[in-house]
């Protein structure tokens, strides 16, 4: 099987959608003899900033002289951005003989089953039977969707982390943060740890309670560690860390908004705790300033100024208009936006009020987009007074923008990581 082998094969199980349920994913990998459970793992769970705490974790264990296993979702451009060891994206030679190592035993379990197996149950095993190819010394690991019912919660994890809890993917999470949370907090394995980032005053009891449940520990920024010192500085933030066993001072995280240098505390203090001790200095300091999390408020462009960001929910989109306000205050800003069907689009908007100054709806090549007349109307009702409209596909948007902007403007690209994977594609290749 070689590379666009292997991308068809997967594709043609696209169409599955999301099927509840650990039966398959835990059939599947028993069938390949549980790749899985050849490596302690992290399993990182939460509304926003789990492909940030899943990047910073791995690069900090890299630093540490181990060889890190991550497996993210969605991938922006290329479907092997899922999957990396030691930082490094998986080769087209590496993507395609995981998804070859993969396949005869899917052939088995539809078989023996009668049900075909999911996209995401496929790259999820890819990436195990990957990270067994190159003998990762630990794998972290991001959630898909929940954590209860996702196809990565066959893991027997260290140490769970919980980066957060918002309102999204209602209709299979739950309406409450309480009913999301108690989805998320269900990758918690027995007598583990488990590291949360800032949860509501609903949320946390909830975490609480479920560490006690099955009798793990609860470690949570702000009470057992915390960023001291936060400075904003070229390209991104610095900070100390009062750590879990460790003070780490002269911090420098790469990543505009100032919630990263949280997100980035989470992820050491889940490091610490996988290890139960104090971790290198110099490693902490070189991990995270070795990090690099693309569509997280990403510069790609000059004059004018273009950003990308993945921001797909108001929690999210809060903060991504505070890091624009706080970091890029004198940018004229042009939004090009693109959503899902099932979002609370005006939501995802509001944020927006008095930031920018002109707007294009638009959508990505994804049968879950909304349309962009859609996306237009909402525009115009929650922000009133712009000039707005919609144009498609997001090239032509991207474009259009820049058009508008001239040379001393700024673009913003969000909405949707499927809307900044096709921008990011237009502008940087």
């Amino acid at each position: 099987m070689n590379y666009d082998q292997a991308v068809a094969y997967l594709d043609r199980h696209i169409e599955l959608g999301w099927k509840p349920g650990l039966e398959r994913i835990h059939r599947l990998l028993d069938l390949m003899g549980s790749p899985h459970l050849r490596s302690p793992a992290i399993h990182i769970t939460g509304t926003n900033g789990k492909t940030t705490v899943t990047t910073v974790a791995a690069s900090v264990l890299d630093a540490m002289g181990l060889k890190s296993g991550t497996f993210t979702s969605p991938h922006l451009e290329r479907v092997e951005e899922r999957f990396k060891v030691a930082g490094e994206m998986a080769t087209p030679e590496q993507f395609a003989r995981a998804v070859a190592d993969v396949a005869p035993f899917v052939d088995l379990l539809e078989a023996e089953t009668g049900e075909r197996a999911t996209y995401f149950e496929l790259t999820t095993a890819a990436a195990f039977a990957f990270f067994a190819n190159e003998a990762v010394d630990v794998a972290v690991v991001e959630v898909g969707m929940g954590g209860r019912l996702d196809a990565t919660n066959v893991l027997e994890s260290q140490v769970a982390v919980l980066t957060g809890v918002a309102i999204d993917h209602a209709e299979y999470l739950g309406t409450t943060e309480v009913e999301i949370a108690g989805e998320k907090l269900a990758i918690l394995k027995t007598g583990g740890v488990l590291v949360t980032g800032d949860l509501s005053d609903e949320v946390g009891p909830a975490a609480a309670r479920r560490a006690e449940d099955v009798g793990a520990v609860r470690r949570t920024v702000g009470r057992d560690f915390r960023v001291e010192d936060l400075r904003m500085s070229v390209g991104g933030w610095s900070f100390d860390l009062d750590g879990i066993y460790e003070q780490y001072d002269d911090l420098y995280v790469p990543l505009h908004g100032r919630h990263q240098a949280a997100n980035a505390a989470v992820a050491v203090a889940a490091v610490e705790e996988l290890f139960g001790r104090a971790l290198p200095p110099k490693a902490v300091r070189d991990g995270l300033a070795g990090t690099r999390v693309p569509a997280r408020v990403e510069v790609v462009g000059r004059a004018p100024l273009v950003v990308l960001d993945g921001a797909h929910n108001p929690q999210a989109t809060d903060a991504l208009a505070r890091t624009l306000s706080e970091e890029m205050p004198a940018a004229g800003w042009t939004l090009v936006v693109g959503a899902f069907r099932d979002k609370d689009i005006y939501s995802m908007l509001a944020p927006f009020a008095g930031l920018v100054d002109q707007a294009i709806a638009t959508a990505a090549d994804h049968e879950r987009a909304a349309e962009p007349s859609d996306l237009l109307m909402a525009l115009e009702r929650v922000l009133p007074g712009i000039p707005v409209t919609w144009v498609t596909p997001v090239r032509a948007a991207v474009d259009l923008a820049k058009e508008w902007s001239q040379a001393e403007g700024a673009v913003l690209v969000t909405g949707s990581f499927y809307v900044a994977g096709e921008a990011r594609t237009a502008l940087l290749r």
